[in-house]
């Protein structure tokens, strides 16, 4: 049986100007083949062909445009980024084979030996090694200063400061970054505002309507959803992307097609799941204030976080993501989490299965015991990744750490 392209029917192109997020998460960056499917296609090749050996040289020497290699050229690839681009109001996004390949990525291809970087302490503690002990071989020195603190920023201000690199929402202790201001503060000093926005996704906040010069995000976490792929991704200006893409074709951290498709499905419920979290969250935040064996939560839903006033001016929702404290130390933390039968142990976050684990041993293990006491990473500090299960059953299951907790004080 011979199998024709249906090339001579011609479908146009969604016309999606002004559509809203949750139309472009499920629209924008739809590539239909010439068989005209309604899914999205996947495209798991190596290489691809040409009509001509003219045609090859064209492409390589970037005459004209096509695909080459799916080290840097893929369909599937680029469908995945054209949606989280325009999700996230950029002009072109750079996909990577992980979060922290998103972040070398973006350091590689936009520093130099001699240049500095100003890094909040509240980001997730492979980042800080990734500055602290990676960059630093290279020559790129790194100062770690308060994501909080105005005047922590522009003390560490030189005049060779490249980068400001935050979270916000940090991780774990949920702080927020005031952006226009650190925005400013960057683009006076000619310095580039770098966002890692893996913990609200563009359907909450959307860091280049204030003032980034670059977004980032693990995939792995939220854009999936599910816990079933690792990938990143870097959208920004088309000069900067650029320069990113440069990068990766050399160096090869790419994502894979298989992934950029199932990240690419994953956008399309990302709308709808990030209300879920953020629901659930709240709610859970709110009940864990409540218990006696708890010292403090910290999540900027609640009132009583210190910057939750700005989290609503900057931010449509609170995230999915919380910690809070014990009264104790790692014994009481680790007994909490043993205690625990339906909530996942594990240090991923962003899944529709809601996940715990004890961050100065997972997360930010590797940090020293002076780091992990500047950024907050206590022994009794516990994260939860909030899931979609019915809360209620969610409170059961933290319940179940509460009762062992009392028991051993009764003993």
């Amino acid at each position: 049986m011979t199998f024709h392209r249906e090339e001579t029917v011609q479908i146009p192109e969604s016309d999606l100007e002004g559509m809203s997020l949750d139309t472009l998460a499920v629209r924008a960056g739809q590539l239909r083949t010439g068989q005209l499917e309604h899914s999205d296609a996947i495209f798991p090749t190596s290489s691809f062909v040409y009509s001509s050996a003219a045609q090859a040289a064209a492409r390589f020497g970037g005459e004209e445009p096509g695909n080459i290699y799916s080290r840097f050229t893929n369909p599937t690839v680029q469908a995945f980024e054209g949606r989280i681009a325009a999700m996230e109001g950029g002009e072109r996004a750079v996909a990577t084979s992980s979060g922290m390949a998103a972040i070398l990525s973006t350091c590689m291809a936009l520093l130099k030996t001699g240049d500095h970087v100003i890094c909040s302490r509240g980001v997730f503690g492979t980042t800080n090694v990734l500055f602290q002990k990676y960059m630093a071989k290279f020559g790129v020195e790194t100062s770690f200063v308060s994501l909080t603190d105005a005047q922590e920023w522009a003390g560490a201000m030189r005049s060779n400061t490249r980068m400001l690199f935050i979270e916000t929402p940090s991780n774990p202790l949920c702080e927020v970054a005031d952006m226009e201001a650190l925005a400013k503060l960057a683009h006076e000093n000619d310095a580039l505002f770098v966002v890692d926005n893996c913990f609200c996704t563009p359907v909450l906040q959307r860091p280049l309507e204030h003032g980034a010069d670059i977004v980032i995000h693990s995939a792995t976490k939220y854009l999936d959803g599910q816990g079933r792929c690792v990938g990143g991704v870097v959208v920004g200006p088309t000069k900067l992307m650029g320069e990113v893409y440069g990068f990766l074709r050399s160096a090869g951290p790419t994502m894979s097609p298989f992934n950029a498709w199932v990240f690419h499905k994953g956008l399309e419920t990302l709308p709808i799941r990030m209300r879920a979290h953020c629901d659930n969250a709240l709610e859970l935040a709110v009940w864990l204030e409540q218990q006696p064996a708890v010292e403090r939560v910290y999540y900027a839903g609640l009132d009583s976080h210190p910057q939750h006033a700005l989290a609503k001016k900057q931010q449509k929702g609170f995230g999915g993501v919380l910690s809070f404290c014990l009264k104790g130390g790692r014994e009481e933390a680790w007994k909490f989490i043993d205690a625990t039968r339906m909530i996942s142990i594990t240090a991923n976050l962003g899944d529709v299965k809601t996940t715990i684990t004890h961050p100065a041993t997972t997360t930010h293990g590797r940090l020293s015991p002076e780091d992990k006491s500047r950024a907050g990473i206590t022994e009794n500090l516990l994260r939860v990744s909030v899931g979609i299960e019915a809360v209620e059953d969610l409170k059961t299951d933290l319940y179940r750490g509460f009762q062992v907790l009392q028991n051993a004080s009764n003993t």
